[in-house]
């Protein structure tokens, strides 16, 4: 049974079956195959899974009364300039009850103008943009009777007008919602090297202690993603260094599940001054 427990290693669970002849490390949701040795929780992309029935239904809860999971959310568009939809909160609200979860990962970014536009932007670093998030981050946490954990998003422009860099915005909102930090190592990678910041001072900028969680996503077998997931690679011991040792790693390829492993066991850990 689900003991609420998120910590060590985990995997984002895929509804997306296997066709045949394909080769996929990724591990879907067959819960008839054993599972990874190191797995400790799953991680449920909610627009992946809310409203499925039947098998993959089933496979879900069959999952998560399993093992611990984590929510993982880019639908309440935090940042974006159009109404929150507090419907869509109240339906993940719903999802996590079912499903055990107390922890939600949201995308910091806006995909939502009143009406979904299918993607993730960045939010522009203004005060007034920080005040304008932070009041819709507290609204769903107060909704939810949660701390949110807001994830940085990959995206390919930089907001105009911005009056500080994306780790202080983070910085801040953490101070004025409590909100935690769930950091997501390949996007700090693809940003980095799109707009050439240094990856280990925007770690330095971030509030480390209220990073309560940590993303790997993509796969080191997909040949386009291959050279920045390696990036990522290398930034994972500092991230590891500078977080509590019980803080969860998720990732989305069963190699990556063993190579995490082997890593956060030659990794010290120590505090980081923020």
């Amino acid at each position: 049974m689900n003991n609420h427990r998120i910590t060590g290693a985990g995997l984002a669970l895929k509804p997306t079956p296997i066709a045949a002849n394909t080769f996929d490390t990724t591990w879907q949701a067959d819960l008839a195959l054993p599972a990874p040795d190191q797995l400790e929780f799953v991680e449920i992309a909610a627009e992946q899974w809310l409203g499925l029935g039947g098998i993959w239904g089933q496979r879900l809860q069959e999952a998560t009364e399993r093992w611990p999971s984590v929510c993982l959310s880019g639908s309440l568009s935090l940042g974006g300039p159009g109404r929150l939809d507090m419907q869509v909160v109240k339906q993940l609200g719903a999802f996590m009850h079912k499903h055990q979860m107390t922890m939600l990962s949201e995308a910091l970014g806006w995909s939502d103008d009143d009406t979904p536009l299918f993607t993730c932007l960045p939010i522009p670093a203004t005060q007034d943009a920080l005040q304008w998030t932070a009041d819709r981050i507290t609204q769903v946490q107060d909704a939810l009777g949660l701390p949110v954990g807001i994830r940085n998003v990959s995206h390919h422009a930089v907001p105009p007008m911005s009056a500080m860099n994306e780790a202080e915005f983070i910085h801040e909102l953490v101070n004025k919602t409590g909100c935690n930090v769930h950091l997501d190592i390949t996007a700090l990678a693809e940003n980095s090297h799109r707009f050439g910041f240094d990856a280990l001072a925007f770690l330095k900028a971030l509030p480390m202690k209220r990073v309560n969680y940590v993303r790997l996503g993509g796969s080191d077998a997909a040949s386009t993603d291959a050279p920045l997931n390696q990036v990522a690679w290398r930034l994972l011991p500092a991230v590891l260094s500078h977080v509590h040792p019980a803080v969860p790693v998720c990732v989305d390829d069963l190699a990556q599940l063993k190579r995490w492993s082997d890593c956060a066991l030659k990794t010290p850990t120590k505090a980081l001054v923020c």
